[in-house]
């Protein structure tokens, strides 16, 4: 994620756009269907850059599933169980610098460090991206940073085959995201599908976040749950419980609204990657979690992200959009990732 030095006020909660993304996932959809969801994510993007997402089609004993077994591992699993799996730096051990357990206040946002304990778990090399540049075999430690195999606990014993079963939902939503924008934006025949290629092999991230109540931070530290930032990749889907007023978005007016879960409903936000591609067009907006209630919050995002060696730099019908010149630099996304994670730890 990026960070932001915006300076801003609260505001009453807004409700944020909702959209059906149902015709991007039909088999035969209606052209008024594909029509509406085109504009609403236009509008959403454009002026908002977050919306509800329904229609989506992931069952509810799928969501449910995944935040139950985040819960179970924050509070019921044993330290000495969390520290097998902790995020280690690339080459120790099975670490690869990203993946893995994170401790309270080990991830940093904007140099402070956050209130909150996570798991991360990243789309592994295939075959093809198996040798490092250095031409390292990465089929085995000492890994690459970024390039390691995801770690798995032994506690809650079903977290993997229920994190594995939600990721195969929520590509699938990913790719029919990406799909329906880049058919809001009417690109040219030959950038259309751009947003399709270039994730084909998304280079994933999928989180597992839990935050205690602010009121239990330590003194001197813990102020904030997670810094203000955007999101440096393509798309975010956030499921999360129900805790309100925790999620701030802030608005184009600068003052921080509400986002608050709606049942059923994926919260969506675009990244750095997709205010690339439309050249400032749509805009990656900051965010931030300020958690202050009693309970324990658990929220489950998923980046949805380009490829790994993907190409990224403003498209044509974007740039005569916004003035005729691109004003944002061509960048690879694997090369834009490894300079953003290494700033979240180090």
């Amino acid at each position: 994620m990026s960070t932001s030095s915006q300076v801003s006020t609260y505001s009453f909660p807004v409700n944020l756009p909702t959209i059906d993304i149902s015709p991007y996932l039909s088999s035969s959809p209606t052209r008024s269907d594909i029509d509406a969801c085109k504009s609403a994510i236009a509008a959403a993007c454009r002026d908002v850059g977050f919306f509800f997402l329904i229609g989506h089609g992931v069952p509810e004993s799928v969501t449910s599933s995944i935040l139950s077994v985040a819960r179970r591992f924050f509070l019921n699993t044993p330290e000495e169980e969390k520290q097998k799996i902790k995020r280690r730096d690339a080459g120790d051990g099975l670490g690869d610098g990203a993946r893995g357990y994170q401790l309270l206040r080990e991830n940093v946002t904007k140099g402070h460090r956050d209130w909150h304990e996570a798991i991360d778990f990243f789309r592994e090399s295939n075959e093809e991206q198996n040798v490092g540049a250095k031409g390292k075999s990465r089929d085995g430690p000492p890994y690459e940073f970024l390039h390691g195999r995801n770690l798995w606990p032994d506690q809650p014993p079903e977290l993997k085959e229920v994190t594995n079963a939600y990721l195969d939902q929520v590509i699938e939503v990913g790719t029919a995201v990406v799909k329906a924008m880049g058919e809001a934006l009417e690109l040219e025949d030959y950038e259309r599908d751009e947003f399709v290629k270039k994730t084909r092999k998304s280079w994933w991230v999928l989180r597992m976040i839990g935050y205690p109540g602010l009121r239990t931070a330590e003194s001197g530290g813990g102020e904030i749950s997670c810094g203000e930032h955007t999101d440096y990749g393509c798309v975010t889907l956030l499921l999360a419980d129900p805790t309100p007023n925790a999620l701030h978005v802030l608005s184009k007016t600068g003052d921080w609204i509400y986002a608050d879960p709606v049942p059923g409903a994926f919260v969506v936000n675009i990244g750095d990657m997709m205010e690339t591609w439309t050249n400032g067009l749509w805009k990656s907006t900051v965010h931030r979690v300020i958690h202050r209630g009693d309970g324990y919050r658990v929220s489950v995002p998923f980046f949805f992200e380009p490829d790994w060696n993907a190409e990224v730099k403003p498209l044509s019908k974007c740039v005569q959009l916004t003035g005729g010149e691109a004003k944002y630099k061509r960048v690879v996304y694997g090369e834009h990732l490894t300079r953003k994670v290494t700033g979240n730890f180090y």
